[in-house]
């Protein structure tokens, strides 16, 4: 009977630490080794950050309902996070990969992020969230694919693309962050970056010699996803792909109603993915274009991205000029009816944003509401700082959410104001008191002279309304209560509102930010605080083995001696210890 059971619960022991009883939720591991090179994207070299000695880094590939192991060496010279754009880490804010949550990995240390891609698919991207690490690379793709048993609401394409674009400087980030430091603007760019190479030799005037370009490969007839992300500082970028129409299918997460496009402006830290057909007759390669948006296009003409789409029987290079942008430098309404006519598609099979039962937006009540004011850049202290309803943020030594966890006082405040402040702007470490399962509206109103996007981490939000003006309790009359898009970034044009709504299931402290990074560097975020009191597994998961410790905690790090990949199993390790005492316990009962 001993044997038996010893047996049994040895079977048990291989399932788990083997994870074979884990069949449907499989893990996935990747590593990264995060470092300097010297690359020239504009024909200048520089201090780029790679990742596995690439840049842009590795594509992330995984599949709906994984659980997704990256293990981090840091070998920058300064401390380092790495967050994932728009994925909702269900339950594990702890591995968000902001200051608010997680304290940075130090130079030569290893950190294991875990987590799972719960119910969702998609097009993302992950990038360094520090230091304006952003400005010198360590970004890459970040794809969730349908499980097998749920269809695609479209025919299966033919191939999958992704296009990381961007502005870019010849600075690297150090020098740029100093720049901000001084109390200076950055500057127009240097030019527009796809996938970490420079423009393709359109004009040789514009142009110089010797820049490397990206070819894009494709056959004819096929239909190939295009998944595209605006991974740039803060320029909004045009997209269009000479000849050919964009079927948007997706965007962050939620497909999409399918509609065409020439082209479709993408703001910073956007995402969406085109099917895109190969119908034309490759008398010539075709431009593929990224073209900064709302500015003086004769002084910025430069700044753009071009690279080169090569059908496989094509006759010859491409050549003449770039097909057009569209016709508004001054004028965004054409802008703004672009960004309405995405829809969500209420009908597709697949993952939603949690809950499940959170389609029916329109007719939730909304248990809080938050006016959320962007103002141009103000001197505080001496300082140039940006503001998000007049308090430019202050991260805290200790985590927002390590300071819960060890019952520290004093490290922040819970009074972010629901309307902006009518005193001087201040500084201060001042989050938001989120309901759980509260249904939050945020109404973003920028009154800066430059677009903006707004993310939020951990969450998908509806986006119900934009308008031009100051947003009204009577702005509500024109929200879209049915199909609005589901996404985690969105743009705010200049002297404009956009409205969100947030089902707050999602437990932890999420990062609600600018994702223009010189605006984000300066202070325009806060955090969100979603808090069960009843604790339990269920709705988040513990503090992992392996946080890092820093701040008022740093007494309790110790020196790192093993890497993070070990550490990280600390939890197995103690299930398989229990595992082996209740075996001996079970053997000495019946022996």
């Amino acid at each position: 009977m001993a044997t038996y059971i010893a047996s049994s619960l040895f079977i048990v022991y291989i399932c788990f630490f083997t994870r074979l009883c884990f069949a449907d939720d499989p893990f996935v591991n990747f590593d990264f080794v995060v470092s300097y090179i010297t690359a020239s994207p504009l024909g200048v070299p520089q201090q780029v950050i790679a990742i596995n000695g690439k840049f842009p880094g590795p594509i992330i590939n995984v599949t709906t309902n994984n659980n997704v192991v990256v293990n981090v060496k840091n070998k920058l010279d300064e401390n380092l996070l790495l967050t994932w754009n728009g994925i909702q880490q269900r339950r594990v804010s702890w591995q968000d990969g902001v200051l608010g949550t997680n304290c940075p990995i130090p130079p030569k240390w290893n950190w294991t992020y875990q987590f799972q891609v719960k119910d969702q698919i998609g097009s993302f991207f992950y990038f360094p969230s520090l230091n304006f690490q952003r400005a010198s690379g360590g970004y890459g793709g970040f794809i969730i694919t349908n499980r097998d048993i749920i269809a695609l609401p479209f025919a299966t394409p033919d191939g999958d693309i992704t296009i990381l674009i961007g502005d870019w400087y010849t600075r690297n980030h150090t020098a740029l962050r100093k720049t901000l430091n001084a109390g200076k603007d950055l500057g127009m760019p240097d030019g527009v970056l796809m996938n970490g190479k420079g423009p393709y030799q359109y004009n040789s005037t514009l142009v110089p010699d010797g820049i490397d370009y990206e070819t894009i490969n494709v056959q004819p007839g096929k239909t190939y996803r295009v998944r595209v992300h605006n991974v740039g500082m803060s320029t909004s970028l045009n997209f269009r792909i000479q000849n050919h129409n964009l079927l948007l299918a997706e965007t962050e997460g939620s497909y999409t109603v399918q509609q065409n496009y020439t082209n479709l402006d993408i703001h910073v830290g956007q995402s969406y993915s085109f099917l895109v057909t190969m119908d034309q007759n490759a008398s010539t390669d075709y431009y593929i274009v990224a073209s900064p948006r709302f500015v003086n296009e004769s002084i910025w003409q430069r700044v753009t991205g071009v690279a080169i789409l090569h059908y496989s029987n094509s006759k010859g290079k491409a050549s003449g000029p770039l097909p057009d942008p569209p016709n508004d430098q001054y004028d965004k309404t054409f802008s703004m009816n672009q960004a309405r006519s995405i829809r969500w598609n209420v009908s597709a099979s697949g993952a939603r944003p949690n809950p499940q039962g959170s389609f029916h937006y329109g007719s939730i009540n909304v248990t809080d509401l938050y006016v959320l004011k962007n103002k141009p850049a103000v001197t505080i202290n001496g300082k140039k700082r940006t503001t998000l309803s007049g308090i430019s943020f202050v991260n805290p030594s200790t985590p927002i959410r390590l300071a819960d966890q060890f019952k520290l006082k004093g490290v922040y405040k819970l009074d972010f104001p629901t309307r902006p402040i009518t005193g001087p702007p201040k500084m201060a470490t001042s989050i938001i008191n989120g309901t759980y399962k509260g249904f939050m509206e945020v109404i973003l109103q920028n009154n800066d002279t430059k677009m903006q996007s707004y993310h939020m981490d951990g969450y998908a939000f509806f986006v119900v309304g934009m308008d031009f003006g100051e947003w009204t309790e009577n702005s509500r009359g024109t929200y879209n209560k049915w199909d609005g898009i589901a996404r985690s970034t969105t743009q705010v044009f200049p002297g404009a509102w956009t409205a969100i709504l947030i089902s707050l299931d999602n437990v932890g402290v999420w990062n609600l930010r600018t994702d223009n990074l010189d605006s984000w560097y300066l202070g325009q975020e806060t955090y969100v605080k979603v808090y069960n009191p009843e604790v339990n597994n269920k709705t988040e998961f513990p503090m992992p083995d392996n946080a890092l410790f820093c701040g008022s905690l740093s007494k309790l790090q110790k020196p790192q001696k093993i890497s993070a990949a070990t550490s990280i199993m600390g939890t197995t390790s103690k299930l398989l210890w229990s595992l082996v005492v209740m075996i001996s316990t079970v053997i000495s009962v019946f022996s």
